[in-house]
């Protein structure tokens, strides 16, 4: 059974950095797509980034672009999401999610997600 467990987030002040980890447990995933998604209360889970197997393509959602840079480290079963130049508005709880399919995307259809990390960007 695939599980996904997220590390690294905290509290920071804007213009800061953070570093978030997603590990996978249960399965190698080279093959799978790392997607990750952030959420505030009374929203629905907006897509930060994907990073397709073996790291061929990566995407990024519009409000993160140039900020936020995806990573995969398959021999550690880790996926890395470097967040630079953190803003208020990148509060939320992050959440990793995982599955096999072929290309990219940024829609919250994965078939596997973690408990998710807490992101606070606040002075």
């Amino acid at each position: 059974q695939l599980q996904l467990v997220e590390s690294g987030g905290g509290l920071v002040q804007p213009g800061g950095s953070l570093r978030l980890s997603c590990l996978v447990f249960g399965v190698r995933m080279d093959y799978y797509r790392i997607g990750w998604f952030r959420q505030v209360p009374g929203k629905g889970r907006e897509g930060v980034s994907c990073i397709s197997s073996r790291a061929f393509s990566t995407h990024y959602g519009d409000s993160v672009k140039g900020r936020f840079t995806a990573s995969r480290d398959d021999a550690k079963n880790t996926v890395y999401l470097q967040m630079n130049s953190l803003k208020p508005e990148d509060t939320g709880v992050y959440y990793c999610a995982a599955d096999m399919a072929a290309s990219c995307g940024l829609e919250p259809i994965y078939d596997y997600w973690g408990q998710g990390t807490q992101v606070t960007v606040s002075s």
